[in-house]
């Protein structure tokens, strides 16, 4: 029976995974986690009590524990979310992103180098490490145009560099050492078990609450919106289907200034709770969701625009996304508004208030 090794399987992305591969494959799952503020056993609930699934709590970047796991579980592949993610925070604090993101993957391709050349032939051409990008690593887009896997890398923040070094290493591994990697760089992910930081559930949690809604700038920053679930299974076809030593864009194909996601997201609320209902919104004084909109200051570095142009992994693969946005999006709010428990016990944990982030000490040493 194949075992996965799934790094960051308690953070969004990585749960929902973990939620896939157990009900679509009978792979055994090894799940690594740090438990960082945006990792969290409450992502994982009744996953934890599935009998092929072992929890570690540790750190990608521990060269000695990656031994152990390694020896201990004898995975035949490995799937590296294991990181940090938001980009305000890396304008906060470079080093952890450097440290996870490009050492923690370092750690973990060495680790798993090392591992490989201890099977057999069979054992080690049947291997594979999947290293989880980001279409930030390629830089801003004018107003026309697509990211494809040819487009040369251009970070301009920390987080966006830190994730770029790793995929630089996670094909150069596959170069020099014949290590098979795969390596995807997907756009923005929407859907359950996001940590409030990020614009949906933050935009979410604040206007059920009548506080502002923070809008970056002039909002007319574009990105392309991808569910969850449509990412997750376009991992597991490139993690079984997949060429190594390939990159592979994902993409929703939902391109949305700012401004128009943030009104979306308005109406999809007013539909499962009215603002003339909200007790909140009667004691902000406001008589809809987008009354609540506010422009703040700009993040330092901020992209212009990013789009994924998918055709490969259509091509190749056969993927394509199957979430209808409108519909996905109602989903994700329902979802959020059905689980403050949850938001409010991962926030706590965090000490998180729901703050800005990435600014003060951003400029301050600019």
């Amino acid at each position: 029976m194949e075992t996965l090794l799934i790094t960051g399987g308690a953070g969004f992305i990585g749960c929902n995974f973990v939620r896939l591969v157990l009900g679509a494959t009978n792979a055994n799952v090894v799940i690594l986690d740090k438990l960082t503020y945006a990792g969290s056993l409450d992502n994982l609930g009744e996953v934890l009590a599935e009998a092929r699934v072992t929890f570690i709590a540790g750190d990608i970047a521990d060269a000695a524990k990656l031994e152990t796991i390694f020896r201990d579980h004898r995975p035949t592949a490995v799937v590296n979310f294991a990181a940090e993610s938001h980009v305000d925070r890396s304008i906060d604090g470079p080093r952890n992103f450097v440290t996870t993101n490009t050492v923690g993957a370092f750690e973990l391709l060495d680790a798993s180098r090392r591992y490989v050349a201890t099977l057999s032939a069979d054992a080690a051409a049947s291997f594979r490490f999947l290293q989880i990008s980001t279409d930030e690593v390629y830089g801003a887009l004018g107003d026309a145009g697509s990211f494809s896997e040819k487009t040369p890398y251009a970070p301009n923040s920390p987080y966006a560099a830190s994730k770029a070094g790793a995929d630089h290493l996670a094909r150069a591994y596959y170069e020099t050492y014949g290590l098979p990697t795969l390596i995807t760089n997907c756009s923005n992910n929407y859907g359950p078990y996001q940590f409030p930081e990020k614009m949906v559930p933050l935009t979410i949690l604040n206007a059920v609450e009548g506080r502002p809604l923070p809008i970056y700038g002039d909002g007319l920053y574009v990105r392309d919106w991808l569910h969850v679930d449509d990412h997750g299974h376009a991992l597991l076809a490139v993690l079984t289907r997949g060429r190594p030593g390939q990159t592979y864009n994902i993409g929703g194909n939902n391109e949305l200034t700012n401004l128009d996601l943030v009104d979306r997201i308005c109406a999809a609320i007013e539909s499962q709770k009215p603002a003339a209902v909200n007790d909140a919104m009667r004691r902000a004084g406001k008589n809809s969701y987008r009354e609540l909109r506010v422009h703040v200051v700009d993040r330092l570095g901020h992209d212009r625009r990013y789009a994924i142009d998918a055709s490969k992994i259509r091509a190749e693969l056969g993927w394509a996304p199957t979430h209808d946005f409108e519909a996905g999006l109602r989903e994700t709010v329902r979802w959020y508004l059905e689980n403050r428990g949850w938001a409010d016990a991962v926030q706590a944990k965090a000490k998180y208030e729901r703050e800005r982030l990435g600014v003060d000490a951003g400029r301050s040493r600019a």
